[in-house]
């Protein structure tokens, strides 16, 4: 996630603006996918604008004196009408425990006010039935007499596949007792065998007893300043499905988060993509107040860079980008103190790198676009991650990033050509180098001026042409290019060629000089690769 100041979002044909505009702060329902067990826990989550925080539930005592351990034990007095008064699922065949499941309202079990459904069960009558098949505790529930003592402990992580209802326990609308399985609820609702015929005592707690209730705590909180998000399975371009991962600065990872549709993981993703660019805002802020003027924070953000020519299955890998003043930095962690900024894996001259975006195809459909725009919707394209630029460097380095969502995608290029716009109005020109048929020349690159050409040794002006005479030009892939300029006199094409030692840099500070020149004549219009297509064609 990346952050360049508040954002304000368009909304698509036929939608209201407001709907897209991310909540700072959100609670709300999720699953906690572990990726090797293949399986879920049911956790909520609080976003604030600093942490978002991951609650488990469980049962905590809340009066009287607390058991030495977290286990409980009750006594059930089984009644005539409704029985135990709860349902069970699970089973050791299936590697999960019995838990409860249901707990019917006013019956026996909801009458101690020590048992909650995901309450998992230890032993009954002193039996230990950890181990035991769903079928086993059925059968030893049902014939255990009138008063049934249980052991439980709360599960806190409970398997999602059981589908235990949350919250509080309440009325259910099936009475009727089903066949027995580890997925299905077996109901200890009714009479089962019991010995007595006259109405039995309800069962209630006892006073001295201690007193229990099912709370959300906080079991993990992730700072989100400096903290990134992934969609995609470590290193690989699998996407998740309606889920992601929120990685803080340490380290410290929520796990995956699974949300019930797209839409809803959509809505998180945006809300906490927007509270951590907000905080890398601050830190801009913060870094900025130590730089000079010329040396300015324009844009930074957690990106993922694909691995070139490395024979590994982590095709990707986590890095951070800044602009600054005349730099692109790449860090492989973010830069939190000003030595940190001595620290960068590669450091590059603005003038002399070209951004690019990688192109994919967008319908006329609005829905579309502003799905695909906002991360809810992916397609097939060329390349397998759908938010991508490259970095184009000297000597053919190059780089290739992907992002999270399209809006960062926008944010770089736009973040790009304001930093890049920025230098070269600070510059003003940059000179370079270069020979022809044996003589030692310099290219000068001019904002106000366009291209010079002269002697390196008299500074004799050899020739001279404004950015719009420049017409096309071509290269050879190594050192020598061809630029074409138009007479303005004559209107005749004149070919001008010259020789550097690193071409690419020299193309590519051109391309940034004119897309400068366009853009100061038209702020509005800041394009830079549309900008420059009509003067240069490299070949």
């Amino acid at each position: 996630m990346s952050a360049e100041g508040s954002q304000s979002l368009v909304a698509p044909r036929g939608r209201p603006s407001h709907l897209l505009v991310p909540a700072r702060t959100k609670t709300a329902l999720a699953l906690l996918y572990d990726e090797g067990l293949e399986n879920a826990y049911d956790v909520r989550l609080k976003l604030t604008k600093e942490v978002l925080t991951v609650q488990k539930q469980d049962v905590i005592c809340i009066g009287g004196a607390p058991p030495g351990a977290n286990h409980r034990t009750v006594t059930l007095r089984r009644q005539p009408v409704g029985g135990l008064g709860l349902s069970i699922k699970g089973g050791a065949e299936h590697g999960v425990p019995v838990v409860i499941s249901k707990i019917f309202k006013d019956q026996a079990a909801d009458q101690t006010e020590m048992l909650f459904i995901g309450d998992a069960v230890l032993q009954v009558n002193g039996i230990n039935v950890e181990n035991a098949t769903h079928e086993e505790v059925v059968h030893l529930l049902r014939n255990a007499g009138d008063d049934v003592t249980i052991t439980v402990e709360y599960l806190r992580e409970a398997p999602s596949f059981l589908k235990l209802p949350l919250g509080s326990p309440g009325p259910s609308s099936d009475h009727s007792s089903r066949a027995s399985s580890p997925l299905f609820d077996s109901g200890l609702h009714l009479n089962g065998h019991c010995s007595h015929t006259a109405p039995s005592s309800p069962s209630s707690p006892i006073a001295n007893e201690p007193k229990y209730e099912k709370r959300w705590l906080d079991t993990l909180s992730v700072p989100l300043s400096m903290a990134r998000i992934s969609r995609y399975k470590a290193g690989t371009e699998k996407l998740r499905s309606s889920a992601f991962e929120v990685l803080a600065l340490d380290g410290t990872s929520t796990g995956v988060l699974q949300f019930p549709t797209a839409q809803d993981c959509a809505d998180w993703l945006r809300a906490i993509s927007a509270n951590i660019s907000d905080l890398t805002l601050q830190h801009m802020k913060m870094a900025n107040k130590c730089c000079s003027p010329c040396d300015q924070v324009v844009h930074m953000g957690w990106v993922n860079e694909r691995r070139q020519g490395a024979d590994s299955p982590q095709n990707f890998r986590s890095k951070f980008l800044a602009l600054k003043g005349s730099s692109f930095y790449i860090f492989s962690t973010p830069p939190v103190s000003t030595l940190d900024w001595g620290r960068a894996e590669r450091v590059y001259n603005l003038c002399e790198v070209l951004f690019k975006v990688h192109k994919f195809w967008l319908s006329d459909n609005y829905w579309l676009q502003a799905n695909l725009y906002l991360g809810l919707q992916d397609f097939d394209c060329e390349d397998p991650r759908s938010y991508c630029f490259s970095v184009l460097a000297s000597h053919g380095k190059s780089h290739i990033f992907s992002v999270e969502l399209g809006s960062d995608l926008a944010v770089w290029e736009k973040s790009f050509q304001r930093a890049t716009f920025m230098e070269v109005q600070r510059i003003g020109s940059k000179t370079y180098l270069c020979s022809w048929q044996g003589e030692m020349l310099c290219f000068t690159v001019d904002f106000a001026l366009g291209f010079t050409c002269f002697d390196s040794k008299t500074k004799n002006v050899l020739w001279r042409f404004k950015f719009s005479q420049l017409k096309g030009s071509s290269d050879d892939g190594k050192t020598r290019v061809k630029l074409l300029f138009q007479n303005l006199d004559t209107k005749q094409i004149e070919t001008k060629e010259l020789e550097f030692q690193d071409l690419t840099a020299v193309l590519h500070c051109i391309h940034s000089f004119i897309a400068a020149k366009v853009a100061s004549l038209d702020p509005v219009f800041m394009d830079s690769q549309s900008m420059t297509r009509r003067y240069m064609c490299n070949s």
